[in-house]
């Protein structure tokens, strides 16, 4: 993974801060152009390379420049040059009353000479001040403008977009007003790639309760037929592949009647380091998974050109980076993509296991070697913010969506084998009482108008 440059910006008044500046509105006018230099010509929606292949379910019924800082670039220069000119004038007074003094012709010649000299010397250091302000220039430049940004930690949204995508009633929503939301993306890069044009093959609400710290994490199953936050209809995770985390996250609000600004992408190099970085994480591993946990180790190593500890025996075990990324892979054994969504669930509480046992220093360390190996909404001060209070979290639920009980899987024509929400309306409901304890929710008109599209999309495959 290449290494990557960290911007940063404050939120607006409603829930960013205002104060962007014309750097910010250039930066993001200059994002969207430059999206398709990194396109991985090589996406294909179904094709899955490797180890991992794509699961076929079973046809079942389941349970810019800143204005600022230009201003204080011409303030340096002009400090610099007067200073430099009060050098010079300094200079040039001292030798005249030295010339005053002196009487022989060769004394006026060699006064005359440091005049000269002095001079030069004014002009050389005006030169080399305006070249260095022109250096930092261009690396500034260079580092907000033309810096891949698709490799950089932090990363400005449209807050339009997803302020669009929230549904009539959703923000004003009291019951979910106590909470923060955040959307977690893992996805399927093998170039370090962590914007468009690859696929998420981990999708995962976390919503954190502001008064008490309690954490509930629902994996949105990557091959849920939901519209896709543009009236197409077909697997969410190719929201992410298609339009990036601010695609992928309204179609997660839209859907699902969230409110979601903020999200964290991490790809296999980044959940390898941070593993590697917490000193390792503890896990289960049962016999069933060992052979398919040894198998994605090997291809990891051989694309991250790194060696691996193959797992040689089931039990509770700590298992490091390599390992653990090998872990969340796994969709070989019962329970398939259903279970794997699982798993990735289990690392991730593992991790936050291991982060309680840690000093605010090590985390430190650990969010810093990690800021560059994620695509985040978050600055990192905003993640040391939230590292802080890291021993009062508590992870209280975790479970997937659909809810089992309220889902079905088949082929859905050129769609391929999908992940039915038979009824969405119902499964929001669901998760509404899941994540926010609201038992009396009820769904916006536009997650009704959702829901009688999927029933009509699928009910003749499902009932083949």
């Amino acid at each position: 993974m290449s290494n990557r440059d960290d911007e940063y910006y404050e939120r607006s008044s409603n829930r960013r801060s205002s104060q962007r500046g014309s750097r910010d509105d250039r930066y993001r006018e200059e994002r969207y152009t430059r999206d398709d230099r990194y396109r991985d010509d090589r996406y294909q929606d179904d094709d899955y390379n490797d180890y991992d292949e794509e699961y076929d379910y079973e046809d079942r019924p389941a349970r810019r420049r800143n204005p600022q800082t230009s201003s204080r670039t011409s303030s340096s220069r002009n400090t610099s040059s007067r200073s430099s000119s009060s050098r010079g004038g300094a200079s040039r007074n001292g030798s005249s009353r030295g010339s005053s003094t002196r009487s022989s012709a060769s004394r006026g010649k060699t006064t005359r000479g440091k005049k000269k000299n002095n001079k030069n010397k004014v002009i050389v250091l005006l030169t080399a001040e305006v070249a260095l302000a022109l250096v930092l220039i261009y690396v500034a430049y260079t580092v907000f403008f033309k810096v891949d940004v698709t490799k950089v930690g932090k990363v400005n949204m449209d807050e339009q977009v997803i302020t669009e995508s929230i549904n009539e009633g959703v923000a004003d929503n009291e019951q979910m007003a106590g909470y923060t939301n955040l959307a977690l993306f893992g996805v399927d890069s093998r170039e370090g790639e962590l914007t468009k044009k690859t696929r998420s093959d981990t999708i995962i609400i976390c919503s954190i309760n502001n008064e008490n710290g309690d954490i509930k994490l629902c994996s949105v199953y990557r091959d849920t037929y939901l519209n896709l936050s543009n009236d197409e209809y077909t697997k969410c995770n190719a929201a992410y592949a298609e339009g990036g985390p601010e695609q992928a996250i309204s179609m997660l609000n839209m859907n699902l009647d969230m409110d979601i600004e903020d999200f964290i992408t991490i790809g296999f190099r980044g959940l390898t380091d941070v593993v590697d970085a917490l000193g390792g994480v503890t896990i289960d591993v049962t016999d069933a998974e060992i052979s398919h946990l040894n198998n994605y180790q090997s291809t990891m190593a051989t694309e991250m050109n790194r060696s691996y500890t193959p797992v040689t025996s089931s039990g509770v075990q700590t298992l490091d980076g390599l390992q653990a990324t090998a872990y969340c892979r796994i969709r070989y054994t019962a329970g398939d993509d259903f279970r794997r969504a699982e798993r990735q669930r289990t690392v991730l509480m593992a991790c936050l296991d291991k982060a309680k046992t840690m000093s605010y220093s090590q985390l430190e360390e650990v969010a810093n070697k990690a800021f560059g190996e994620t695509y985040t909404s978050l600055d990192l001060s905003e993640i040391l913010a939230l590292l802080k209070n890291v021993a009062n979290y508590n992870v209280v639920g975790n479970d997937g969506f659909p809810e089992e009980s309220l889902r079905a899987t088949g082929t859905i024509g050129k769609k391929g084998s999908c992940v039915i929400p038979v009824d969405l309306q119902s499964n929001v409901t669901w998760l509404h009482q899941f994540l926010f304890d609201d038992n009396e929710y009820t769904v916006s008109s536009d997650v009704q108008k959702y829901s009688d599209k999927i029933k009509s999309d699928t009910s003749s495959y499902l009932n083949q």
